[in-house]
């Protein structure tokens, strides 16, 4: 992430280009105890608001790798990648373009304790988890992945 100059053109011609933000993250899920799907949900309270588990990627991170490391240090838990779901493009609060990339995730261990990023989750239920959500295009990776399940 960073500012470059285009070269070649006079001083006063010259465009910024704003690169993008790269994060990413999991959605999280497992099989309550109904059978029914459940969703791993998070609350920031940096933000106030209930989303994915989901970070920037260090710049010499591979995107998965980052998804994987970002749960972890959100919600304790050791995840196991499954299929990609889409990413979304937003501005963030900064004022800059970033893109989070996804993966369904399911947990192999570990448990949650809150910190300075995470001080809440919830298990929500596939059906209730749109609610939950504070932003639509967290709807529209949910939706994705109900479809793969």
């Amino acid at each position: 992430m960073g500012r470059r100059v285009e070269a070649g053109q006079p001083e006063e011609a010259r465009r910024v280009v704003e690169d993008v933000v790269r994060a990413a993250g999991g959605v999280v899920w497992r099989r309550g105890d109904d059978g029914e799907v459940e969703i791993l949900l998070v609350h920031r309270p940096k933000y106030d608001d209930w989303s994915y588990p989901k970070g920037k990627c260090d710049d010499d991170e591979d995107d998965e790798a980052c998804a994987l490391r970002e749960v972890e240090e959100e919600t304790g838990l050791h995840c196991r990648v499954g299929v990609e779901l889409p990413s979304t493009d937003y501005i963030d609060p900064k004022g800059r373009p970033k893109r989070v990339r996804y993966w369904s995730m399911t947990i192999r261990s570990g448990r949650f304790e809150a910190n300075a990023e995470t001080d809440e989750i919830r298990w929500a239920r596939l059906a209730d988890a749109p609610d939950v959500l504070s932003y639509e295009r967290d709807r529209k990776v949910l939706a994705a992945l109900a479809e793969r399940l």
